[in-house]
Parts: structure tokens; sequence; C-alpha cells
């Protein structure tokens, strides 16, 4: 798809300040730092669009990003920061779990890991609690640019292993730096959203 027009509408933490359009929304959730605004900003080819924390797991809200008045891209706060105190984390976990489980315009769900290691126990719950609530989800393996690409297929096999995904279970390896899986994710937004 090609993208001209992107507004962030709104960091929402509650449900009735959603947007109340029915535009097919798209999740992405992972680890803090795993490249959620990197992966984003490739896809509504913005250099800064989507801003990067300088604290990981400082973003707290549901960030709504209007593309093309078509499409929300959801940004979901980084899971997995030990700094954030317990009492913060069981609150935006209820947000986001009732964002997730509630919302009828969410169409899938994308999860980004890293590709250089083996996903965390964190991104493990995650992957089982999307496929426990039957939500559409994408495995984004990102970084791929610092894997030598004669391993990518160990990497791949390694995620699918420790994640428990099935052979047809949708896997792209993606790299911010060289666009790699940037057209392969779109097909993807593209096939949930019946969007062309």
């Amino acid at each position: 798809m090609e993208v001209h027009n992107v507004n962030l509408t709104i960091s929402a933490v509650a449900e009735d300040q959603y947007p109340k359009t029915d535009y097919p929304e798209i999740a992405l959730v992972g680890r803090s730092n795993v490249g959620k605004s990197s992966l984003t900003n490739v896809l509504i080819n913005r250099r800064n669009f989507a801003h990067t924390s300088s604290q990981p797991g400082k973003t707290q809200t549901l960030n709504f990003y209007d593309v093309e008045d078509q499409l929300y891209f959801v940004d979901v706060p980084g899971y997995g920061y030990a700094k954030v105190s317990k009492k913060e984390r069981e609150r935006f976990g209820q947000m986001i779990e009732h964002y997730l489980t509630q919302r009828e315009q969410l169409r899938g769900v994308i999860q980004l890991v890293d590709a250089r290691h083996v996903p965390t126990a964190d991104d493990v719950s995650m992957y089982e609690w999307l496929a426990y609530y039957n939500i559409p989800t994408l495995v984004v393996g990102t970084k791929c640019d610092k894997v030598k690409s004669n391993v990518w297929n160990r990497q791949e096999s390694q995620i699918r292993k420790r994640l428990g995904m099935t052979a047809d279970a949708p896997l792209i390896l993606f790299s911010a730096v060289n666009k790699h899986g940037k057209d392969q994710v779109w097909q993807w937004i593209e096939k949930q959203t019946g969007m062309n």
C-alpha cells in the first residue's frame, strides 16, 4: 500500500477514548525496545513519526495511527520491562487485554520478536494468549539485518519452535535498516483488513 497521509489520532487509556470510526485496526505488540516504532515508521514511509521512547516501558497508552483514513495501526505498550512497577504493569495489562479481546474493529495483531535471539518467556505467553483468543497473528522477527542471512532459516525455526507455532502460521523476518520484509508485512495487513 502506498502511504501518504498518517496522523496520530489519539493516545488512549480507556475505551471511551478509542476512535469512533469503523476502520479496521491492526495492533502491534512486543517487548519494550523490540522495534515497534521502527516497523511502524517503515510501513508508513516516515522516518521518525512513531517515536521510540528513551525509557523502555514508558509508553503506557494505546496509540492510534490513522493511515490514509482507511486503517488504524494501534501501538500497544511494550511488555516485559522490569522497571515499571507491578501495579502499573497490571493496570496497563488490563487495558491491553480489554482492547485485544473486546475491540470489534481489531482484524489482527503483529507480534514482534527479536530475530537475533530465542523468544523470551513473555513472548511465548503473549503468543499463547493471542492463540487462546483466536486472534489472527503475524509474528515479525525484527533486526534481521544484524543476523547473517545464511542463518535466517535457523533463527526462523528457533522462533517457531519456542513459540509453538504451527508450520503454516505466518512469520516474516524484518529489517528497518534495509526494509527487508516490508512488502510481505503489508500483504498480510491487506489480507486481514480487506484492503488493497
